[in-house]
C-alpha cells in the first residue's frame, strides 16, 4: 500500500533489488544506482512527448545506500515513457558531471522509443526514453539445443544485411521475422548455431554522413546505446510495451531447429563517446564509475571509440553479469562473442590483470553455467591475447592465429606449412590442452571485420573508398591474393582458380579441430567488392546478394556436403577410442605415408584423423593440400582391410556424380594432386 503522495501519486519505498522498471499490479517500480549522486527523480512523459508530464523527486529516505527505489502506484505502462534525472557534484577533473536538468536513460531499461523505424530520425529533443516491458511471452516447452564445443558450425550475419536485398525474397526484410523465414535454408546448409552482429539497442545514425550522394550510418552497430534492449528497427512491426517478442519467436523458432543463437556483443564502450560525446546514460548516472577515466577525468581509449566500459570496477561488473544473465533467461540465448574481450581484463588503471575478476564471475556464474564464452581476445589498446587470454577453464577464443597463418599458406606463401598444420589440428602450440582443454579455439577464416572468402582471392588491396575516409580505415594485412586480377573479371581462368581457392579454404576449415565459424554468404561468393571495413555500408556492399546462390551453386552444394562429412565423421571433431589398426587419432602423411616432417619449402601436407564412429565401427577421413602452383604426385597410408574412397576433390566441378578418382588418376595408394587443389578421402570395407 502507498506510504505518501508525490506530486500527486501515491509512493511507497519499493524493492531495492529490482533493477530497472518493472510493472507491479496498477504500479510501477522503479529502481537505480549511483554512487556519486545526491539526489534522484523518475521523470514521466507521455508517449512521443519531450516534456515530462510529472517528474517525481524520489525521497532520500526512499535510498538505502547507493539506491533509490520507489514505487508508484496508478501508472499505466502502455500510457507512458520514463527517464531519471540526477543531480551531484560537477567536478570533470574527478569525473563528476552531473546535471539535475539531464534526461538519464535507464541503464536496466528493456525497451528504448524512439529507434523503431530504421534511418528516421527519433522526433524531440534527442533524449532517450525508456518503456516498461510486459514480458507475455510464451516458451512453452522449452529446450535448448546446447550444442557442444567441438561439434559448433557457426555462421556468423548481420540481421538486416541477411535479407535486406530484394533478391533475398522476404515478406519481412532486414528483420528478424525475415530472418526467421530463412530458417529452412539454414537447416538445409547444416549450420548448428548464428551467430547476430550487434543487436542491442544502438543509433543507426550516430555519425551518419554523406559521401558521394551516399548516406553513411552506423550500420554494424558496435556501438551500444543500451543493453539489455532489443534493436526495435530489427522488428518487422513496432511492439509497443512487447518489444523483443519478434525476437524470442525467432530464437524459438531456431531452437525448434535445433540451431542455436550466439549475440555479438559490445561491452568495451558505449556510444556516449569521449568528452565531445553526449551524456545521456552511463556519464549522466555516474561516470566515474563506469568509465576507465585518466588522473583528469578524461577518457581511456583502449576501444578506439572514444570510451573505455570500467569492466572491472565491482558495479560495473554485476551490471554485465545482470545484463547477461537476463539475456540468458529472458531471451534463451547460447552464447556470446565478446567483442575487444582483451578489455574485459583490464583494470581501473588500464593495465592488464593477471585473473580479472569480471571474467572469473562470468565463467562460474550458475546461470551462464551451459552457454559458449567466446572472447575476441584482443583490443585496439594493443593487447592481443590469443592463447593466453585468461580462460578459468570455460572461455574460447576467436583464433586470429588460425585465421592468419592459414590465410598465408592457402594462398601459397612458404614457411607456412607447419603452422598449418598446428592450426588445423587443434592449435595445441596455442592452447595447452592440460590447461585449455580442447574447447578454446574457434577457427574462422573470414568475419564480418574484412574481406568475405570470394573477396580474398579477388582483391590484393582494399578497396574501402565509398567509406568516405581516402581508403586509410580497415586492415591493410589482409594476407589475400587476386589470383591474377584486381576485382571483377570475365577471364573464365582466373575465376575458376578463384572458386578453386574458395573450395579449398573451406575444406580446410571443416577439416580442423576445433569450433568452426565463417561468415554469412561465404558459401555463395558473396563479395563486398574489395571493402574490408564496410561498417558504414547499409547497402548491397553489405548485404547478401541471394542471386549469387544460384550462380554459384556448386559452392554452397559443396559448403552442405563439407559440414555433413564434418557432422558425421566425429574424428574429424574430436579423440574418439583408437581404430583397431592401431593408429593415433591424428597423423601427419605429408606426401608420403608417416611423413611427419617439413621444411621451409613444402606447400603439401597431409593429416589422416581415425578412431571410432558412434555405432563402436572404425572410421577415417584423410585431409591433403596442395598449394602450390603445380600437380604434385602424393601416397596415401595403406589401411589393410579397408580402402579409401575420394569423397571431395577440389580439382575438378564439383558434384554428386563427378569421377574424382579418376580425375586424380588414383591408382593403389597413390594419386595426383592438381595445382592449388585439396582432397578429403574416407575409409571405407
Amino acid at each position: 500500500m502507498p506510504t505518501r503522495k508525490i506530486k500527486g501519486f501515491d509512493v511507497r519505498p519499493g524493492f531495492y533489488d529490482l533493477n530497472g522498471a518493472t510493472a507491479l499490479d496498477n504500479a510501477v517500480n522503479f529502481t537505480i544506482h549511483s554512487s556519486n549522486a545526491t539526489a534522484c527523480s523518475v521523470a514521466l512523459f507521455r508517449r512521443t512527448e519531450t516534456k515530462p508530464y510529472a517528474v517525481i523527486p524520489i525521497p532520500d529516505s526512499f535510498r538505502i545506500g547507493d539506491t533509490w527505489s520507489i514505487i508508484i502506484f496508478g501508472l499505466d505502462i502502455y500510457e507512458f515513457e520514463y527517464c531519471y534525472r540526477l543531480d551531484g557534484p560537477y567536478d570533470p577533473k574527478k569525473g563528476l558531471i552531473f546535471d539535475k536538468s539531464r534526461n538519464v536513460l535507464d541503464i536496466y531499461a528493456k525497451a528504448v522509443t524512439g529507434q523503431s523505424v530504421w534511418g528516421a530520425k527519433p522526433k524531440g529533443d534527442g533524449s532517450y526514453h525508456a518503456r516498461v516491458h510486459a514480458d507475455l511471452f510464451d516458451w512453452g516447452d522449452f529446450k535448448q539445443p546446447n550444442v557442444k564445443f567441438q561439434d559448433l558450425v557457426i555462421y556468423e550475419m548481420h540481421v538486416r544485411g541477411f535479407t535486406n536485398d530484394c533478391s533475398s525474397g522476404v515478406q519481412s526484410p532486414g528483420t528478424f521475422a525475415g530472418l526467421m523465414e530463412k530458417i529452412p535454408y539454414l537447416k538445409k546448409l547444416g549450420v548448428n548455431v548464428v551467430e547476430l552482429m550487434p543487436i542491442f539497442e544502438f543509433d543507426e545514425l550516430e555519425g551518419a554522413r554523406m559521401y558521394e550522394g551516399q548516406q553513411l550510418l552506423n550500420y554494424w552497430g558496435y556501438s551500444p546505446t543500451c543493453f539489455f534492449a532489443p534493436n526495435t528497427s530489427y522488428a518487422s512491426a513496432i511492439e509497443y510495451n512487447r518489444e523483443g517478442d519478434e525476437l524470442k519467436a525467432l530464437i524459438k523458432a531456431l531452437h525448434e531447429n535445433n540451431i542455436g543463437v550466439f549475440l555479438d556483443v559490445v561491452f568495451n564502450h558505449t556510444s556516449e563517446g569521449d568528452e565531445r560525446g553526449t551524456a545521456f546514460s552511463f556519464k549522466g548516472l555516474d561516470n566515474s564509475v563506469y568509465y576507465m577515466l585518466t588522473p583528469d577525468g578524461k577518457y581511456f581509449n583502449f576501444s578506439g571509440c572514444g570510451n573505455t566500459f570500467n569492466c572491472n570496477h565491482p558495479v560495473v561488473r554485476d551490471f554485465i553479469l545482470d545484463c547477461l544473465r537476463y539475456w540468458v533467461v529472458e531471451y534463451r540465448v547460447d552464447g556470446f562473442r565478446f567483442d575487444l574481450a582483451a578489455i574485459l581484463g583490464r583494470n581501473e588503471d588500464g593495465s592488464p590483470m593477471t585473473d580479472p575478476p569480471l571474467l572469473e564471475s562470468l565463467a562460474y556464474d550458475p546461470i551462464l553455467s551451459k552457454v559458449k564464452l567466446i572472447a575476441e581476445a584482443w583490443d585496439a589498446g594493443g593487447l592481443y591475447q590469443v592463447g593466453t587470454f585468461p580462460a578459468f577453464g570455460r572461455w574460447a577464443e576467436w583464433n586470429g592465429r588460425y585465421r592468419d597463418d592459414l590465410r598465408r599458406f592457402l594462398k601459397g606463401d612458404s614457411g607456412l606449412a607447419q603452422a598449418a598444420v598446428n592450426r588445423i589440428t587443434g592449435s595445441a602450440d596455442i592452447y595447452d590442452t592440460e590447461k585449455r582443454g580442447v574447447n578454446a579455439s574457434v577457427n574462422f577464416l573470414t568475419c564480418h571485420d574484412g574481406f568475405t572468402l570470394y573477396d580474398l582471392y579477388a582483391y590484393n588491396e582494399k578497396h574501402n573508398e565509398a567509406n568516405g575516409w581516402n581508403n586509410t580505415d580497415g586492415a591493410d594485412d589482409n594476407y589475400s591474393w587476386n589470383c591474377g586480377v584486381e576485382g571483377e573479371t570475365d577471364d573464365p581462368d582466373i575465376e575458376n582458380l578463384r572458386i578453386r581457392m574458395v573450395k579449398n579454404a573451406f575444406c580446410t576449415l571443416m577439416m580442423s579441430r576445433g569450433a568452426v565459424m565463417f561468415l554469412a554468404g561465404d558459401e555463395m561468393c558473396n563479395t563486398q567488392y574489395g571493402n574490408n571495413n564496410p561498417y558504414c555500408q547499409d547497402n548491397i556492399i553489405s548485404w547478401l546478394d541471394w542471386s549469387r546462390l544460384n550462380k554459384y551453386s556448386e559452392m554452397a552444394f559443396l559448403v552442405k556436403d563439407l559440414i555433413a562429412i564434418r557432422k558425421k565423421h566425429r574424428c574429424i571433431r574430436k579423440n574418439t577410442q583408437p581404430i583397431s589398426l592401431g593408429y593415433p587419432n591424428i597423423t601427419c602423411h605429408h606426401g608420403r605415408p608417416w611423413n611427419d616432417k617439413l621444411s621451409e619449402h613444402d606447400h603439401v601436407i597431409g593429416i589422416m584423423y581415425s578412431g571410432k564412429n558412434k555405432q563402436g565401427a572404425d572410421d577415417a577421413v584423410f585431409f591433403a593440400l596442395n598449394t602450390y602452383w603445380e600437380s604434385v604426385n602424393i601416397e596415401v597410408p595403406e589401411m589393410t582391410g579397408f580402402s579409401w574412397k575420394v569423397r571431395v576433390y577440389t580439382g575438378i566441378r564439383y558434384n554428386k556424380n563427378a569421377d574424382f578418382a579418376e580425375a586424380m588418376n588414383f591408382r593403389g595408394n597413390r594419386l595426383t594432386l592438381g595445382p592449388r587443389s585439396a582432397v578429403i578421402l574416407i575409409l571405407q570395407q
